[in-house]
């Protein structure tokens, strides 16, 4: 069986014109608390996420008089 290439991060916040100026922190850099909070916030978000797909869509109630 082919061996498959490894997989590459993706720069989620940097523009293309950027990449030459100042290169994104490395996890492993960042403070402590710092990891700990964008790693509750992206928990979060992808929660949100999920359960807001799982949700009946809401519509707008239309009172025609």
């Amino acid at each position: 069986m082919p061996r498959r290439p490894a997989p590459q991060q993706l720069e989620l916040f940097t523009h293309p014109s950027d990449v030459d100026q100042v290169p994104a922190p490395h996890w492993q850099t960042l403070p402590e608390e710092a990891r700990v909070t964008l790693t509750e916030l992206m928990t979060r978000l992808i929660l949100d996420h999920a359960a807001g797909a799982q949700a009946p869509r809401r519509t707008e109630a239309r009172h025609e008089a």
